[in-house]
């Protein structure tokens, strides 16, 4: 019986473990969204238009394009391989960028270094795919929460690049995108020794119940002091070198902190086994039929079964299969509940990515030189947005059976309010639209996630999951490289050397009413698709219970 313990208990270290690596993989992993930081030195260096440099922006996106590629992967290779690919990826791309900007090199030709910027774009969709698939299959019967906080800590990593690059080297662009190439292939390095993914256990206790969300409440509160320092320091004013190192060293204690959690897992985990062993008759089944297999399960024609799990109940029939069941990437393309699901989606993503591509010239237009804070206020509040609704949209599905796209609407109508702020371009504005911007963007992030492998099903959730994330260079494309670009183009004035510059709320006044309407549109898609999957949260909620009335009857 010991030995039987320290194994579990091992088990358990160890898949708590991939997760705090999973947790520092996604805080190094949202350079994707720091391209304010450097893009004004690209576009002084390289000459550039308004429109030429976000189409750069574009390339960046594009890159996430090729996230399929990631998706298919995901099934047909560990993790470990998944997570060298992006990190030699990004190690390249971001590493030639930082050789033009410090101008170690010449400037690249334009296409090359839309190539450059791809690569660097594309380097986080392994990342990320690796750490969710992974993750979100060894917790399954908490995907909110682990969507919050991985998420969370990719809308944190911009503010933490940003932050610690200014406390080593104030505001060099060059030293910005050196730490951008190396330290997230130091971080992967080092994660693929502990990220994997950890066997389902056949049955679980109530009492382990408890802890996995024990374990989720700490994490969120360390991630909470953590955000809350990030924004605190960004506003202390004058900060002198021995403030800076002092910010650096507790910064990284922050980030180690999480490390407590495994090792507590694992000895309290031996000692349990030592005074009691197994107690069986705290037992709940794990379901009957696993959404994370990759074996293919076969239903007789005539087979009807109705089948409960931890975050879904759904009926087994021939043919296409209703939302809630399996789906195969197929019959995922021939479903609407997607095809809402996408589009509402890229309302939200496109038009708040267009937003942070962009922060650089918004804050030069309305009089700001330093746009570092709002590049940091829209990632810190961008992490409270996915923290918060990934835990509160789980609370809601268990206590009253509330659809997860519901809480997509809410974000999407707050959104729009804080486009029509920014178009006002009053006093205050942009810090207040910042903030909005980001918790909303946040909240569509860490909310969709669970929600399409809650829809369409865990095995071909690599792929899925990627096929969402389309939305980003697509959205990209569309209100950053076309929307903004043209319309500041066509408000802007020529300067010296082929560039141009705009001055005044009027630049992006129609760029934010425009991107306003697009949010309203993503409002009523997203009551639509609340309305169509109702039945399936009301089954994923009676689950929840009868999981939790079973747990404590046999207590």
């Amino acid at each position: 019986m010991g030995i039987l313990s320290d194994t579990s208990s091992a088990t358990t270290a160890t898949k708590w473990l991939g997760f705090i690596a999973a947790v520092w993989i996604q805080a190094i992993s949202g350079n994707n969204y720091t391209f304010s930081n450097y893009s004004d030195a690209l576009k002084s260096l390289m000459h550039l238009t308004q429109l030429e440099l976000n189409n750069l922006s574009v390339a960046k996106d594009v890159g996430k394009a090729f996230g399929l590629l990631a998706g298919l992967a995901s099934d047909r290779l560990p993790t470990w391989a998944i997570l060298l690919i992006g990190s030699f990826e990004g190690l390249i791309g971001y590493g030639v960028q930082w050789l033009v900007v410090g101008q170690i090199i010449q400037p690249l030709p334009y296409w090359q270094m839309c190539v450059f910027l791809c690569m660097g774009g594309n380097s986080t969709t392994w990342m990320n795919t690796a750490v969710l698939v992974t993750c979100i299959r060894n917790f399954r019967r908490n995907r909110g929460p682990v969507s919050g906080i991985l998420k969370g800590y990719v809308g944190l990593s911009t503010a933490i690049f940003t932050n610690l690059c200014s406390a080593l080297l104030a505001e060099d662009p060059a030293f910005f995108l050196l730490t951008l190439a190396v330290v997230p292939f130091i971080v992967c390095l080092t994660g693929v020794f502990f990220l994997r993914e950890i066997p389902v256990a056949k049955v679980t206790t109530a009492e382990e119940d408890n802890e996995e969300s024990k374990y989720f409440g700490i994490l969120n509160a360390v991630a909470v002091v953590l955000a809350v320092y990030l924004l605190a320091y960004g506003f202390v004013p004058n900060v002198n070198t021995l403030v800076s190192r002092v910010f650096v060293a507790i910064l990284l204690v922050l980030l180690a902190s999480p490390l407590g959690i495994p090792v507590y897992a694992y000895f309290k985990g031996r000692n349990s086994g030592r005074v009691g062993g197994d107690i069986e008759g705290n037992r709940v089944r794990e379901p009957l039929i696993q959404n994370g297999d990759k074996e293919n399960e076969t239903v007789p024609v005539e087979a009807v079964e109705t089948v409960g799990t931890e975050t879904e109940a759904v009926v087994v029939v021939k043919g296409q299969p209703a939302v809630g069941e399996e789906h195969t990437i197929m019959e995922v393309m021939k479903s609407l509940d997607f095809w809402i699901l996408f589009v509402s989606f890229l309302c939200g993503v496109g038009t708040g990515l267009a937003v942070m591509n962009n922060m650089g010239q918004i804050g030069l237009a309305l009089g700001y030189t330093d746009v570092s804070i709002f590049v940091s206020l829209t990632s810190i509040f961008g992490f409270f947005g996915r923290i918060i609704s990934g835990s509160v949209s789980e609370y809601f599905i268990k206590k009253s059976a509330t659809p997860r796209p519901l809480w997509n609407a809410i974000s999407q109508i707050l959104m729009a309010v804080g486009y029509i702020l920014l178009a006002l371009a009053m006093p205050g504005s942009l810090y207040i639209g910042s903030i909005i911007v980001g918790i909303c963007y946040g909240v569509r992030l860490a909310v969709t996630v669970p929600t399409a492998s809650e829809l369409f099903g865990l095995k071909y959730y690599g792929l899925i999951y990627n096929i969402l994330i389309l939305n980003l260079p697509l959205g990209s494309f569309l209100f950053s490289g076309l929307l903004a670009g043209i319309l500041y183009d066509m408000e802007a004035t020529t300067t010296e050397g082929g560039g141009n510059t705009c001055v005044g709320g009027h630049c992006y006044r129609l760029v934010f009413i425009v991107m306003a309407g697009a949010c309203v549109v993503g409002f009523f898609l997203d009551i639509l698709l609340s309305l169509r999957t109702k039945t399936v949260y009301n089954k994923i909620c009676m689950s929840k219970r009868s999981k939790k009335s079973s747990g404590t009857s046999t207590s």
